[in-house]
């Protein structure tokens, strides 16, 4: 069977299409984001459970490239793709940690954490490069005036974009705000020999200027308002029903900042429930720092209106985002899911991370975030006891030690870091050791 999958635009009043290798990223009647649709009719031609069986059977595999959890669902992500022009680093099959110490200490008995982080560059963001670079590479091999692909960055985008076109040899574009990301995340695209502009603004200065910047067709898109990257994205939600053996969790919570992550979230449960595999929705939890808040500030209005707002310095500095360009997808989601927007201060991330981090996990700061609002949420009643949970972990804690030195150092302003933990400086004197070790019994 002959699968197939198109641009369309987001409006539901305009409805126009775009072939895959169009070189579009919003509709050009009504301006509105794009998004990437399959043809569900066709895709019935298998059952729900020949589909189940044919994603289970391509796990891990070494038969090019359906051993990456994305390019084994490659039918429902990019069906036309020719395979020799897929980039891929083997990318998904992150663990699903089962977060029991963590769940006892707040009151959960059924707490998982999808670690994201562990993948090739340490982000969530690799899921959706692989496809969007595979995609540039087709159209490449078309002959589209593709020369190099660009992003606006908080740090994790940029490093999955510079890897994956390092290893298509597509040259790649970077546009990073000054002294607003960390050292390893900086350091992530220079060594994959992108060309890195260290720009004196924030993030949403950055992407007004990245989508000037692309509106040149030999440089092309990569950030998420590119619905090729959702596209990507959106296997989280197949790769944790799969994990429960094709169980639905009843929560998942996930730190948001430009809310592409949102959406992917919501088509893949969407894909999944059209396609007979699951029959049921979870409930969507989007967390945001306070400091960067305007989803939450909407979500207080019912959505009734949406204000950008000037993003203030957060730990959580991957989703310092005042001007989302996802938004309008992100509360269709959050609707269509039953879907709660909380909000986490920065004493309430740290503290959260660091607490997750006492229980086995690396939390980078913005899954801090997001189990800052999963605590919120338990201690509300409104998360049971019971009830199987998910909290997506975005990115790698080594992306991020200097805040967890800093933590730990008791050197974050104003905050109370109630689970630091420095190393005790001793002479190599046994018998003080010892009195040590005795003294924290």
């Amino acid at each position: 069977m002959s699968y197939k999958a198109w641009f369309q635009c987001f409006n539901e009043n305009c409805g126009e299409t775009y072939p895959l290798n169009d070189i579009v990223y919003e509709c050009r009647k009504c301006g509105s984001l794009l998004e990437v649709t399959h043809d569900i009719p066709a895709l019935k031609d298998k059952s729900a459970q020949q589909w189940r069986d044919l994603f289970d059977s391509r796990i891990r595999t070494s038969q090019w490239p359906y051993g990456s959890s994305i390019w084994g669902k490659k039918e429902w992500v990019l069906p036309e793709i020719d395979n020799k022009n897929v980039v891929s680093l083997y990318e998904g099959h992150t663990n699903l940690f089962w977060a029991q110490r963590f769940g006892n200490m707040i009151g959960l008995d059924d707490l998982w954490i999808k670690l994201c982080g562990n993948s090739h560059t340490g982000s969530f963001k690799d899921l959706g490069m692989t496809v969007l670079v595979s995609q540039v590479k087709q159209m490449i091999s078309e002959g589209k005036p593709i020369k190099a692909v660009a992003c606006a960055s908080t740090g994790d985008t940029s490093a999955a974009l510079s890897a994956y076109c390092a290893a298509a040899g597509i040259p790649s574009i970077v546009l990073l705000p000054k002294n607003k990301i960390s050292t390893a995340q900086l350091i992530q695209p220079i060594s994959n020999g992108a060309k890195v502009f260290s720009l004196e603004t924030d993030f949403d200065g950055c992407m007004d200027i990245i989508k000037k910047l692309t509106k040149v067709e030999s440089i092309y898109l990569a950030n998420s308002m590119n619905s090729l990257r959702i596209e990507g994205q959106k296997t989280i939600s197949i790769e944790i029903c799969q994990q429960f053996d094709w169980e639905v969790p009843d929560w998942v919570i996930i730190p948001g900042g430009n809310l592409g992550n949102v959406s992917a979230l919501g088509n893949g449960f969407m894909m999944m429930k059209s396609l007979g595999l699951i029959d049921r929705l979870p409930r969507i939890v989007l967390a945001q720092s306070a400091q960067a808040n305007p989803l939450y500030l909407s979500y207080l209005k019912d959505y009734k209106v949406f204000d950008p707002v000037k993003a203030q310095k957060t730990l959580a500095s991957a989703i310092q985002i005042g001007n989302p360009v996802s938004v309008h997808k992100a509360i269709k989601t959050l609707k269509l899911f039953d879907g709660i927007v909380e909000q986490a201060t920065e004493e309430e991330l740290a503290n959260a991370s660091a607490l997750g981090d006492q229980t086995g996990m690396f939390n980078c700061p913005h899954t801090g975030v997001a189990l800052a609002v999963l605590i919120k949420m338990v201690n509300k009643g409104i998360i049971g006891k019971n009830q199987k949970t998910v909290v997506i972990s975005t990115a790698h804690g080594l992306k991020f030690t200097g805040f967890k030195v800093q933590y730990h150092q008791q050197k974050l302003e104003g905050i109370d870091c109630k689970y630091a933990n420095m190393p005790y400086e001793l002479p190599p004197d046994l018998n003080k050791i010892m009195e040590i070790i005795e003294q924290n019994k």
